[in-house]
């Protein structure tokens, strides 16, 4: 398989890992919703528990009962996912993720990024933190991601930009990351 071919399902990978291993990637719920996102069903949320709709690369709208202890909760350990990803901290990157997610098995996910870790150099850096939907027990975290992805043996790289809505859940009185739905730009 030619290496760039492989770079770009790996970056895919890398960010679905969280997802799980389908491969469907077509939607099937509203219109409204973006046509290139992985299948709800196929990851365990019903068609309406994902709060966001994309209809460009517009504002996004927050959620405004958010009270501001848990936003800046919910901001803090999506951050501490994104920098102990780079950092290749595995045990910090696992301790951002939840022991029972919804959207993926969590020792898959610890095999799948450390995985990644010895085969890639990834850094992913985030914006527009919004919290787009919120409960008592439940956040989903709207961010605009760029993904800067190397493989040192061959020297291929791969950058890639989307939107993505990361879903968290309350574990033990703590925010925890349960599933993630990643959308690539098209270039």
């Amino acid at each position: 398989m030619n290496l760039l071919k492989l770079l770009t399902i790996s970056v895919f990978g890398l960010l679905l890992v969280a997802c799980g291993n389908d491969d469907t990637n077509t939607l099937q719920s509203n219109s409204d919703a973006p046509q290139n996102a992985q299948s709800t069903l196929d990851h365990g949320v019903t068609n309406d528990s994902v709060g966001f709709n994309v209809t460009g690369k517009g504002s996004v709208e927050e959620a405004t009962n958010v009270p501001k202890e848990e936003r800046e909760a919910v901001i803090e350990v999506f951050n501490e996912n994104l920098a102990a990803f780079n950092e290749e901290d595995i045990d910090r990157y696992m301790a951002t993720i939840a022991k029972k997610p919804e959207g993926f098995k969590y020792d898959d996910e610890k095999m799948a990024v450390q995985t990644a870790f010895e085969k890639y150099d990834t850094k992913r850096e985030a914006s527009n933190h919004t919290i787009v939907k919120y409960s008592e027990n439940e956040a989903q975290l709207f961010a605009n991601i760029d993904i800067s992805m190397s493989e040192p043996k061959s020297g291929a790289t791969i950058d890639r930009s989307g939107r993505q809505v990361t879903v968290f859940v309350k574990e033990d009185g703590k925010w925890r990351i349960s599933s993630v739905y990643f959308i690539g730009d098209t270039e």
